[in-house]
């Protein structure tokens, strides 16, 4: 099991070019869950994570690890507790995947350190649990789309943090592929106890895999907590301006989002 870590933001406000996205949001992530944030485009999802992970300075707030500021933590110590997988990485030219994946070991090394038995390890591990191993000496461009989110992903596990973001890790990709991604990133949560934190498009595959969802509305919080609780035909409308009916899912018993549609309003009152 992971360490547990404390992880909170304290009225953050944040944003680029001159533009605040982030509008006082205070929030606590749960150890060693899955957390997801959801919300229509637009609304600062990726500026939150971008925010909690250090790569936006806040305006004003708080990003707190352990009771303590991510601005005093040293940036090598932050990334053995905090792993990163942002949206489109670019992926070096030519570069093959084991090496890839090898590149999620460098907080883990000094000047002088070469590598360690314990960072093979790491890799082989990373890309047995993604399932790349026999990938290992191709070349990324050789991949399919799903095929190369695994390594990056791998890339982040090899890092070995007790948490990790990831920010829309199932874009693009079929459904096959969507559901082959959570599904492996759950496998990691129930067996490391690695506190995962994502940002999803899909409501539907967010309620089947939280364990905490954190809503978002133009910069703001309006609503977290466990699926059951937040997933409801009001809160839809509100954020996404949809109108919806939402039942219950017949292999997780989440909450499902039926989106009615102007041509499929009669079928409302069939419900």
């Amino acid at each position: 099991m992971k360490t547990m870590h404390s992880f909170q933001t304290q009225n953050l406000v944040a944003g680029y070019d001159n533009k605040t996205i982030l509008h006082g949001i205070s929030l606590a992530i749960p150890s060693n869950k899955i957390s997801i944030i959801i919300g229509a485009n637009g609304c600062g999802k990726s500026t939150l994570l971008k925010t909690m992970a250090r790569l936006i300075k806040p305006i004003s707030g708080q990003v707190m690890l352990d009771e303590q500021s991510i601005n005093k933590i040293p940036p090598k110590q932050l990334a053995r507790v905090l792993g990163l997988l942002p949206q489109s990485p670019v992926v070096p030219e030519g570069i093959t995947v084991a090496d890839l994946v090898g590149r999620g070991r460098f907080p883990h090394h000094s000047f002088l350190k070469g590598w360690s038995t314990a960072d093979y390890e790491a890799v082989a591990e990373a890309m047995e649990i993604m399932n790349i191993t026999e990938f290992a000496d191709s070349h990324i461009d050789e991949l399919s789309g799903g095929q190369r989110q695994r390594v990056w992903i791998a890339m982040a596990l090899a890092q070995q943090t007790d948490i990790l973001f990831l920010d829309e890790p199932t874009t693009y990709l079929d459904i096959t592929y969507q559901v082959e991604i959570l599904d492996l990133l759950t496998d990691l949560n129930r067996k490391r106890g690695t506190t995962i934190v994502m940002v999803l498009h899909d409501i539907n595959l967010s309620a089947r895999y939280a364990d905490h969802i954190f809503a978002l509305h133009e910069g703001k919080l309006i609503s977290e907590g466990i699926p059951s609780q937040v997933i409801t035909s009001e809160l839809i409308k509100s954020i996404f301006d949809l109108n919806c009916i939402v039942t219950q899912d017949p292999v997780s018993n989440s909450p499902s989002v039926v989106p009615i549609g102007r041509h499929h309003a009669k079928s409302e009152m069939l419900v």
